[in-house]
């Protein structure tokens, strides 16, 4: 790994250094029933604690989930078939089913699903796990240790988009979303403990397939990485701008602007990602829905000033990637362990199924 570029993995490394200093007093979570009324977007935090975003109720939850037992990750998981296999677990069809984000609990190394069950008003959340066995099992939500933090000025009017991703880094959470404020494209970071939720930083970005600054889309994943000393974090947006933004600058109230370190493609939504080390190099590793699984280098992103000129035509600038052609229709991945991930896909008869593979 480059010595001016450490990587910020809040999975790992705000774990390290928080483990056994938290318990459910100590974060100030008490036993009952969350209110959730949907469950996207996931994180892990200290001791087996799953941050879920929920978007409708425009909230952030701490759950203590109980998995704190220290565990190997399964680098030759494989669930086939694995939507019939939820449908059935919770007595719904297919066309009910709705899967919003995948992680894993880096402590035990089991994977972690947050579901939509039903459609509409009759809509209700389930958080799944996959045990030792590779079986399914619904994590409780009643009588359960949790803590909430209410989002002050989530969007009303696409209250869906109030929260797209939540990421756990050296003892915050960040959340991105859409707020009701001026810049709408919002991110926050949220101190643990929770006290209360700040009204965030609003972001501008350039878009070079858009040729222009915008302050109204969402970021729709990131993750963190640390830049010669200061972490930053990498966030992706529709189309595909990749944008670094140091969390000094998320300031409650603040107009931010960040660099765009790189124009991967129009006409494509960036899914999920997370940067990882092969080889002695740091690489991101990004799931997209129409440009492929892509890995692209940090290699002089510290140097990079920004794209500030239109990229016509689908065109790319920027840092540079490699597709990984043998990963198709991923629609979610996470890191498993040091030398894996965990996959969510489709296969071409449109079924999904999880699969550990290593990292290119």
């Amino acid at each position: 790994m480059q010595p001016r570029l450490r990587i910020a993995l809040a999975a790992v490394a705000a774990l390290a250094l928080s483990a056994g200093a938290l318990c459910a007093e100590e974060t100030r979570l008490k036993k009952g029933t969350p209110d959730l009324k949907s469950a996207g977007p996931i994180a892990f935090g200290p001791e087996g604690i799953l941050f879920v975003g929920d978007p409708q109720g425009a909230a952030v939850f701490a759950i203590d989930t109980g998995d704190k037992t220290p565990g190997k990750a399964d680098s030759g998981l494989k669930i086939e078939g694995l939507d019939g296999k939820i449908a059935s677990l919770l007595g719904i069809d297919l066309k009910q089913l709705l899967v919003n984000d995948l992680q894993v609990n880096p402590v035990s190394g089991k994977v972690y699903l947050s579901i939509t069950r039903g459609q509409g008003k009759d809509a209700t959340p389930v958080i799944l796990r996959i045990n030792q066995n590779r079986e399914l099992e619904e994590l409780p939500l009643k009588d359960v240790a949790f803590a909430k933090a209410t989002l002050p000025n989530a969007s009303d009017k696409q209250r869906r988009e109030s929260i797209t991703h939540v990421e756990f880094v050296k003892g915050v959470v960040y959340v991105s979303g859409l707020s009701n404020e001026d810049f709408s494209s919002n991110l926050r970071g949220i101190p643990f403990p929770f006290k209360e939720a700040n009204k965030g930083a609003g972001v501008e970005i350039y878009h070079g397939a858009h040729g222009q600054f915008e302050t109204r889309s969402p970021v729709r994943t990131f993750t963190a990485y640390d830049i010669k000393g200061e972490t930053n974090l990498l966030a992706a947006y529709q189309c595909t701008p990749l944008v670094k933004i140091p969390v000094s600058q998320l300031k409650p109230g603040e107009k931010v602007k960040g660099t765009t370190v790189a124009e991967l493609g129009n006409m494509n939504r960036p899914l999920s990602m997370f940067v990882y080390e092969k080889g002695g190099k740091d690489y991101i590793l990004i799931a997209n829905s129409a440009r492929g699984v892509m890995k692209v280098t940090t290699d002089e992103i510290d140097k990079i000033a920004g794209i500030t000129n239109p990229i016509r035509g689908g065109g790319t600038a920027g840092l540079k990637y490699d597709t990984i052609k043998e990963l198709k229709k991923v629609e979610r991945l996470a890191r498993l362990d040091k030398d894996h991930a965990v996959i969510l896909a489709k296969t071409d008869d449109g079924s999904m199924y999880l699969n550990a593979i290593a990292l290119p």
